[in-house]
């Protein structure tokens, strides 16, 4: 070892079996926190000493390098404001990188076009430098900027205000949402050249006061959306619709605004871009930004229980990659599958760095739920290095500014590839070297990710999918749409414009006056329709005390199982106990704890068929696709100790029942699939294979396991036998079942493999879900009845 030079630091030197430390002798050791006492390690020497750890462990682990890529430039596209491209070489931007160069062309020709390049390429100058331009050629010009969240608008402003600062012109560049002042709000209608904003506050606070905003509308030459990859599903859905209503309000005004959006990597952008914006859209896909250097790990924690295929804990494989990082100093992002499990782990991290005063204190959680002035301190926190460690759900996968964070741990295939790798992209965005690294837990999808490695690096990122015209979706901005203009009779707003608007007008909704539809009810439409969730009611989260005060919210869907009474809640790494939840008023009261378990809620199902639309025979059934009527309800929560995951006791949770209509897919099973197993074989077989689709499933369509349901019914009440079902977990569905119908067969087949290639003797969380007891008939049963069903 090299005895360094320098004698005031404190350096660990890492082999890969253990860290070395030289501590010069000092008269007075300053303290470890607020700033860093160990030198920073080369990444790459990190990186190759966590490789050789976990490559050591009996397990699988699978290690691909990428190397690094060069940049590629192109000239500013003619006529581009010399003030602009001055502003931009004093920025150190000499020259554009290529896909940069190709968007400002389209978008300043007044083409729509989308941008699809990996995370830190410089998409943001795609969309700044046309509108910029525009602005500054025409100072009357105006421009909307559309982020999914309130944070990346924010985030994005301040990249914004140090543009136009360096131009040195007047352009006035403002966020718009909820935080916004009152009296501000005014200012900005009239001064605001760029409103940044999200499309939950166009939906209900821009659009239902169009007349408010007619500068912006009048002149509106350029609507941005970022992270278009984010629009997909439910919320993707409810957009285009959004999107449906501002291009008729600009239409009524004499606009027609150019459309420029970004994405990452998804498989067909240009497809989604289309349906959200309703035309034609140009697309740009050719990165020309450099690349650093990366090293992919996929790691399988190790069997603990053979018998059984139980693996270590995915948390504490991921707890022990994230503290061995951040001992070593590198700044380290992990990625949770959901709130519950990030502050777990938050826990178990600072737990274990506690051993060096200040370690644990500079690791903290970001999630949703948590206060917007808690979220700023973190991202700040992260970009001067004063947070040393975050763990996140997928609300830091977009493109906040964090800094240059050196590795990032995913704990769990996030559901499909385009997030992978977009949580893989937030360590390394300033080009340096970074790791990343993804923990398979014991589920299905996991398992099937890490026995086909060539699906995270060889296959084509997933499809995004909307259905702009679920009935569910489609009459909520109808209505919407309505009291912002009156409808002419004939007019197209999605599909069955015309008998919707005849329905709600029966209903007194409207009032038909001739060949137009008016707004006649009192209520406000766009209040009674939330674009993130099937509910529009959220629960705030009151601690009780001397002086009470609000310390987050939750969603109403979780909050059976979250906030229940007798539930810990954790936020922040503090525990609480809900002591009573006003179901009516949304409101949970908890007090502060300190206790050694967390809690855990049970959630039964009811599922009736209520109607079937397609069908299509098997060689051991049938496939059908129709709609179904289901019904939620918690009914106990377990008490699990931390560390040990023990269940330590048990209550019950008096909450109503929740219920909704949906889509879905099934598969019933015949004589011929069942013939030789009796009723508890055939139980089990179902069971599987439910896990099994419900976990593979996200695979052929862009969505979290979360988005589906699963139910298996031993005997079918609508086709009186065995069959499994799988349906889209939102109200009214969103195309994700009949997307399932159309790759049956793929997804049985997939199914088959994943069964028959696990290595388990009788059944195990990597297939047919973990079994309570050694021999179970659950895989025996589960592989006869796929087999059968394509004979």
């Amino acid at each position: 070892m090299v005895r360094p030079a320098a004698r005031h630091a404190q350096i660990r030197y890492f082999t890969s079996e253990r860290v070395f430390w030289y501590r010069p002798r000092m008269a007075k050791p300053k303290p470890a926190y607020p700033v860093p006492a160990v030198r920073p390690i080369p990444p790459a020497v990190v990186a190759e000493s966590v490789v050789s750890h976990l490559r050591a462990m009996p397990t699988e682990t699978i290690v691909r390098h990428l190397e690094e890529a060069p940049p590629r430039f192109a000239e500013w596209p003619e006529g581009l404001d010399p003030r602009l491209v001055s502003a931009l070489q004093r920025r150190g931007i000499t020259r554009p990188y290529t896909h940069q160069a190709r968007a400002m062309e389209h978008a300043i020709a007044g083409r729509n076009v989308v941008v699809v390049t990996p995370t830190a390429s410089g998409k943001t100058l795609c969309y700044n430098a046309p509108v910029l331009d525009a602005i500054l050629k025409d100072p009357g010009a105006r421009a909307l900027y559309l982020f999914p969240t309130k944070a990346l608008a924010a985030d994005q402003l301040d990249e914004l205000h140090g543009l136009v600062g360096d131009i040195g012109a007047t352009i006035g560049n403002f966020t718009y949402d909820g935080d916004t002042p009152a009296d501000a709000r005014r200012a900005i209608r009239q001064a605001g050249h760029i409103v940044l904003t999200n499309p939950d506050m166009l939906h209900s606070a821009i659009l239902p006061h169009h007349t408010k905003w007619t500068k912006l509308f009048e002149s509106l030459e350029y609507i941005v959306l970022d992270e278009l990859h984010m629009c997909s599903g439910v919320f993707g859905s409810h957009v285009a619709n959004v999107l449906r209503r501002l291009r008729r309000i600009c239409q009524f005004y004499g606009s027609n605004p150019t459309f420029i959006l970004c994405s990452a990597t998804i498989a067909n952008p240009d497809e989604l871009a289309a349906a959200l914006v309703g035309d034609d859209v140009a697309l740009v896909d050719d990165n020309g930004a450099p690349r650093g250097e990366r090293v992919i790990v996929l790691h399988n924690p190790p069997v603990v229980n053979r018998e059984l295929g139980i693996r270590q804990s995915s948390l504490k494989a991921t707890r022990d990659i994230a503290a061995r990082l951040i001992r070593a100093g590198v700044q380290t992002i992990v990625f949770a599958p959901s709130r519950m499990r990030v502050e777990i782990l938050l826990t178990y991290l600072r737990d274990v760095l506690r051993n060096k005063p200040g370690d644990a204190e500079r690791v903290a959680g970001y999630r949703g739920g948590y206060l917007p002035n808690e979220r700023r301190a973190i991202e700040r926190g992260l970009r001067d290095g004063s947070v040393r460690g975050v763990v996140a759900t997928n609300a830091l996968e977009l493109g906040i500014d964090i800094g240059g964070m050196g590795a990032s741990v995913v704990m769990g295939y996030p559901g499909s590839l385009a997030s992978l790798w977009q949580q893989f992209g937030r360590a390394g965005r300033r080009h340096d070297a970074a790791l990343s690294v993804l923990v398979a837990s014991s589920n299905p999808l996991d398992q099937y990710v890490l026995t086909h490695p060539d699906y995270v690096f060889e296959r084509s990122i997933e499809r995004g999918l909307i259905d702009a015209d679920n009935l569910y979706i489609l009459a909520s901005h109808l209505k919407c749409a309505a009291f912002e203009l009156p409808f002419e009779e004939g007019e197209v707003f999605g599909a069955h414009t015309g008998e919707l608007l005849d329905i709600l007008a029966e209903e007194g909704v409207l009032q038909k006056a001739g060949h137009r539809y008016h707004w006649m009810s009192e209520a406000y439409p766009a209040e009674q329709v939330s674009l993130r969730t099937a509910s529009t009611d959220n629960f705030v989260i009151i601690e009780q005390g001397p002086n009470p005060r609000v310390i987050g919210e939750c969603d109403r869907p979780s909050a059976p199982l979250l906030i229940h009474e007798d539930a810990i809640y954790i936020h922040r790494g503090q525990q609480y106990q809900v002591e009573w939840l006003d179901w009516d008023d949304k409101k949970a009261y908890v007090t502060p704890v300190a206790v050694d378990y967390y809690t855990d809620a049970q959630l039964a199902v009811e599922l009736k068929v209520l109607d079937g639309f397609r069908a299509e025979p098997s060689a051991g059934g049938e496939f059908e696709a129709g709609e179904v009527a289901i019904t939620f309800l918690a009914t106990i929560f377990k008490k699990v100790k931390l560390n040990t995951h023990e269940n330590v006791g048990w209550g019950k949770i008096a909450i109503p029942e929740e219920s909704f209509h949906t889509s879905a897919m099934w598969l019933s099973f015949d004589e011929r699939a069942t013939a030789g197993l009796d009723r508890d074989q055939i139980a089990t077989g179902l069971a599987g294979i439910a896990h099994l689709l419900r976990n593979i499933a996200p695979v052929y369509c862009l969505c979290d396991a979360r988005d589906i349901g699963a139910e298996p019914q031993v005997r079918s009440p609508h086709s009186q036998r065995p069959a499994v079902f799988l349906y889209d977990m939102v109200p009214g569905g969103v195309g994700l079942s009949d997307r399932l119908f159309d790759v049956r067969e793929e997804l049985i087949e997939a199914a088959l493999a994943m069964v028959l290639a696990c290595p388990c003797e009788s059944g195990c969380p990597a297939c047919v879900g973990p079994q309570v007891e050694a021999n179970p008939s659950a895989k025996r049963s589960a592989t006869l009845l796929l087999e059968r069903t394509f004979g």
